[in-house]
């Protein structure tokens, strides 16, 4: 955590003298109480006789004082905060940036609920461990110590007593954390479990409607809150008990204190100044032990919900950039040379073996039956996952030596489920190309055949659209995200089912626009329906782990029995 803290060092230390300050002043106040009682009031130094301008005097001190203190107290507060907001900025700010280069299975591995979790509420307790240091323990320990040292100076009888009162006091407190600090994981869990069904239950609103699941998602909603609830009264009961505790045994020390006193005044050895002084010390003292019970229990949960940030900040990438630039006098080529794959933490193999050329400007087909890892195919190719063995070269080179954004800058994706953000239909598609004039994103538009859609909406390319392209039907929502793939202008273009929301027309009305508007790209297209393919170069048939064939739709009919069966079941014989 220093790595934070002394960016903002400067903040913390003038943070904390002036929280010095601002206790030195509560510590002198007693003493000079003191002595308004003893010489102003009762004039024990003389004869028994008040001394009325003493007590405007040093009544005048106290108030300057308190003054000073509360001037103190608040710089002190405004440079805590600008030291905890910080540190707590830069650190979600590398959380951020940690998690944007974790690889799929490191993502899935968090949980997208953990991931909110850890970048919202645990950098925020994080922040209020930081400035409750910074804060709370200052203050604590110079008030603790502090009232002890000046009431010793005060009278050592006094001190005794408070001191042994002591040993009580941390045991309890030992005691109560010893049961507490577990309970902070289990808290921050309980909160990642909620935010895992809420991300869920808002993204999939409309299933659950349409499945009339409503009941069913808020017991499991209630169920999971009942556990964080249960958790959190777990942690409040331990504290409930040590409070009250802590306090009997500081208001007995006040108790001994005051028959102590009455008959040390009796004998001379004490005079009632020193008595009121004593207790307001033992208050302070008492203060300063509450605070920090408090203060230990914010910093216990602000360690754990560190040790979940670190987490995320301490991940190394899985997938290692290479050093390639991505500079190549060839463009365009895909090749796999004997690909094995297995997605990390599973044994079931997905390919084994495989290899295939494809040629710059190749238009390829992807096909085989449901779960025969058609998209894991296309995944290797922007180095989405790493072969089990094997290579993939882009270009020739392999792709695990290219930086990774200069691979991905020779990639274009179009996914079946279309991502969108919640911005402008322009927007969106410039995703493809930032900072891309509105000829290009129209043209991009006009391939992908969404243009006319966006031009009869009122606002047009400025038409926002709706959290997760809600708004949008899901053939609009392809063309959108196709229309960006377009206008990213790269040397290959992958459609992995992004067309199966459209219609056979308007597919076919786009895959003849795209060969006008980049004839040179390489193409490789996942689909389900022949009629996609079927005017594809080449189309590979995938089964069994491993390539059934590849060739041309009329010979993949002759010869390939797993394309003639997908041919039957979607076609007449005489089709």
């Amino acid at each position: 955590m220093w790595k934070y803290v002394r960016q903002y060092l400067f903040f913390a230390v003038l943070a904390a003298l002036f929280m010095v300050s601002e206790v030195m002043m509560d510590l002198l106040q007693p003493s000079i109480m003191s002595r308004i009682v003893d010489d102003g009031v009762l004039g024990l130094n003389n004869n028994g006789t008040g001394d009325l301008d003493l007590i405007w005097s040093l009544g005048l001190k106290m108030i300057l004082l308190v003054l000073f203190g509360g001037f103190c107290g608040s710089m002190n507060n405004v440079f805590v905060h600008m030291s905890g907001q910080n540190i707590g900025n830069e650190m979600r700010k590398d959380c951020f940036r940690s998690i944007m280069t974790f690889s799929f299975s490191q993502l899935d591995k968090f949980g997208t609920g953990s991931l909110v979790t850890r970048v919202t509420n645990d950098i925020t307790q994080v922040q209020n461990f930081v400035s409750q240091f910074i804060r709370g323990m200052i203050r604590t320990v110079f008030l603790t110590f502090g009232s002890m040292f000046f009431m010793f100076r005060l009278n050592a009888s006094f001190g005794f007593i408070v001191l042994c009162a002591f040993p009580f006091v941390v045991g309890c407190m030992a005691f109560c954390l010893t049961k507490a600090n577990p309970l902070f994981s289990k808290l921050q869990e309980r909160l990642d479990a909620i935010n895992s069904i809420m991300q869920e239950d808002v993204s999939g609103i409309r299933i659950i409607k349409a499945c009339v699941k409503e009941i069913y998602e808020k017991l499991r909603f209630g169920k999971a809150n009942g556990e964080l609830i249960k958790t959190q009264l777990k942690v409040l009961t331990v504290f409930a008990f040590m409070n009250p505790v802590i306090n009997m045994i500081m208001y007995i020390v006040i108790a001994v204190i005051l028959y102590v006193g009455s008959y040390r005044a009796e004998a001379g050895t004490a005079t009632p100044g020193e008595i009121m002084a004593a207790i307001t010390y033992s208050t302070q003292l008492l203060n300063g032990v509450l605070m920090l019970v408090m203060l230990f229990q914010n910093i216990s949960r602000g360690y754990v919900s560190w040790k979940r940030v670190k987490e995320i900040l301490d991940s190394e990438p899985e997938l290692k950039d290479g050093t390639f630039d991505g500079k190549t006098d060839c463009k365009g080529t895909v090749e796999f040379r004997n690909v094995s794959f297995s997605y990390p933490n599973s044994s079931r193999t997905v390919f084994k073996n495989i290899s295939l050329k494809i040629g710059q400007g190749e238009t390829v087909a992807v096909m085989g039956a449901t779960g025969c890892g058609k998209s894991s195919f296309v995944n290797l190719i922007p180095r989405f996952y790493d072969v089990t063995s094997g290579e993939v070269l882009v270009d020739g080179v392999d792709v695990r030596e290219y930086k990774q954004k200069n691979l991905r800058e020779k990639v274009a994706v179009a996914m079946q489920k279309s991502e969108l953000f919640s911005d402008t239909i322009r927007e969106n598609i410039s995703w493809g190309d930032i900072g891309a004039s509105d000829e290009k994103i129209k043209a991009a538009a006009k391939t992908a055949q969404a243009e006319e859609f966006i031009a009869s909406s009122a606002e047009g390319y400025d038409t926002i659209v709706a959290e997760r392209g809600m708004s949008l039907s899901g053939g609009q929502k392809q063309r959108v995200s196709i229309a960006r793939a377009v206008l990213k202008s790269a040397e290959i273009l992958i459609f992995d089912d992004s067309t199966s929301a459209l219609d056979l027309k308007t597919e076919a009305n786009l895959y003849e626009a795209l060969e006008k508007f980049a004839p040179d790209i390489t193409k490789i297209i996942v689909a389900q329906r022949i009629a996609s393919v079927r005017r594809a170069d080449k189309i590979v048939v995938l089964d069994n782990g491993g390539i059934a064939a590849v060739g041309s739709h009329s010979e993949l009919l002759e010869g390939c029995a797993v394309y003639r069966d997908i041919c039957r079941s979607q076609m007449a014989e005489e089709e």
